[in-house]
């Protein structure tokens, strides 16, 4: 059976963090994803350790900044060991870096290359996470995630199905396009047009538009390891939490 994961960054309006490994243990999440606002100082990682081993929870992925991956891979490490995280997730660029032509996103392929080194000498998986910005062609035609990929082909690609929907893309194609250099994906749903709009369009899984059947038997086909739960802007987290590991275990 697939285990699901959950990216914490969902209930990041949800505080106390504790609560919410709580909520997700009952639930029977039995991993999460981390992301760069829980990484602040060492001792609260400290105590996020010893709040997922009391909720029966693991952390095997982690979003990192590429500021942080690149600065402070020392203090990467020694989160990513502390917390056992396998695979190290750059998220985004800034939106202000969104806009590049063919040999800037080629570029940014390269930089992730040269800052993926520690962590692959160490033995993690070291890659990159999609948004929409990605699938706008570039003035070559290109597509900048094919670029971003081919400037470091070692590069691990950790898929958003639904940001790929909403770049105007088939996701399946993209799922095998990348079959074997998928490390995880993002499971996130899309509301009906016009529906969910104090959620900016969001849906729990299983109650959008997107073909789960489909897009698991895919990506079941894939290298990837790891399905995380996630929503940009859920106006209850806990909903979101239980009606996606509801759909998930019929998938």
């Amino acid at each position: 059976m697939t285990e699901f994961s959950y990216q914490l960054y969902s209930s990041r309006n949800f505080p106390p963090l504790s609560e919410t490994l709580k909520m997700l243990g009952s639930l029977g999440y039995t991993q999460v994803e981390g992301y760069g606002g829980l990484f602040a100082d060492l001792d609260a990682v400290d105590e996020l350790k010893a709040d997922l081993a009391g909720n029966g929870l693991s952390m095997p992925t982690g979003h990192f900044g590429l500021d942080m991956v690149q600065n402070q891979p020392d203090r990467v490490l020694d989160i990513a060991g502390a917390l056992g995280i396998e695979a190290v997730f750059v998220p985004a660029v800034p939106a202000e870096e969104r806009k590049k032509d063919a040999a800037g996103w080629r570029a940014l392929g390269e930089q992730l290359a040269a800052a993926a080194e520690p962590y692959r000498k160490a033995g993690l998986i070291f890659g990159w996470h999609n948004h929409a910005f990605e699938f706008v062609e570039t003035e070559t035609g290109e597509m900048p995630l094919d670029l971003i990929m081919a400037g470091d082909p070692k590069l691990a690609l950790e898929f958003d199905v639904a940001w790929a929907v909403k770049g105007g893309q088939d996701p399946i194609a993209w799922i095998e396009r990348y079959s074997k250099r998928i490390a995880a994906a993002h499971i996130k749903d899309i509301a009906p047009e016009g529906e969910c709009a104090d959620e900016d369009g969001w849906a729990d899984v299983g109650h959008g538009v997107m073909d789960w059947i489909g897009i698991m038997a895919a990506l079941r086909d894939t290298t990837a390891r790891w399905f995380v739960m996630e929503h940009d802007n859920p106006n209850d987290h806990a909903r979101f939490a239980r009606r996606s590991i509801e759909t998930a275990r019929t998938l």
